[in-house]
């Protein structure tokens, strides 16, 4: 499909692409809660990839749309618009486990998008209670929706030492983690967010936020675990 088309295609499906706090989706679209800190919320200066993988996914002709109780600035000369999401920036995963049961249940999404390592300093020895609190947004998504699949992301490294020098070491508890949670009825599907991902040139100049590379990077790669988790697609018709 030639550029132009897709586009085409994605401006004519941008309506599924979001829905407000509340909001019922329309039947058969799938929606997706993206959960974390400034990495999934975007900010002035660098990039998120919420708008790549959802380009992704309309492209293919996935029925999606994300939710959430906030929204940011539409990034220039995306046909998508405004875009739904759970991020916080600034904040790590005892904030966002403190307010989850609230956000989740105004918007109890099919699919949540963890990506919630960061804000923390090494020398606090942070793995434990990154585990503890990831481990409570898990158990309570489930309460309210037992269905509920979970992508659980192994976060970006950074170049930002000593203060996430934490990092590889909890990767490798969160795939632990999701190996234990996970169940038939609500996966827990570890996501390598990390592994290919070069802070020295993936990221902006505070070595931690993600440029455009690094940003459709990630997207490429929940994009992967978001084909093995959702409904078959149905390519968008762009005329005959």
């Amino acid at each position: 499909m030639p550029a132009l088309c897709r586009l085409a295609a994605i401006a004519c499906l941008g309506f599924l692409a979001s829905q407000a706090a509340g909001d019922a989706s329309p039947a058969g679209v799938t929606t997706l809660m993206p959960l974390g800190d400034s990495i999934t919320e975007g900010g002035e200066g660098f990039h998120v990839y919420r708008y790549p993988l959802m380009e992704k996914l309309l492209q293919a002709g996935y029925r999606v749309a994300y939710v959430g109780s906030k929204t940011t600035r539409p990034v220039e000369g995306s046909p998508l618009g405004v875009l739904s999401h759970e991020g916080y920036a600034g904040q790590n995963a005892a904030f966002i486990r403190a307010r989850f049961e609230t956000l989740y249940r105004q918007n109890p999404a099919d699919i949540i998008l963890v990506h919630a390592g960061h804000n923390q300093f090494a020398d606090q020895l942070p793995i434990p209670g990154l585990i503890k609190d990831t481990t409570a947004i898990i158990t309570t998504a489930r309460s309210i929706n037992p269905k509920v699949i979970v992508l659980l992301a192994q976060v970006i490294p950074s170049g930002k030492l000593p203060k996430y020098s934490y990092i590889p070491e909890l990767n490798q508890q969160l795939a632990t983690l999701a190996a234990r949670l996970t169940t038939t009825a609500s996966p827990v599907v570890i996501v390598d967010q990390a592994s290919g991902f070069d802070w020295k040139t993936d990221t902006v100049a505070d070595h931690v936020h993600p440029n455009q590379q690094g940003a459709d990077k990630m997207a490429a790669r929940w994009f992967d675990a978001l084909t093995r988790v959702l409904p078959p697609p149905k390519p968008p018709v762009t005329g005959r």
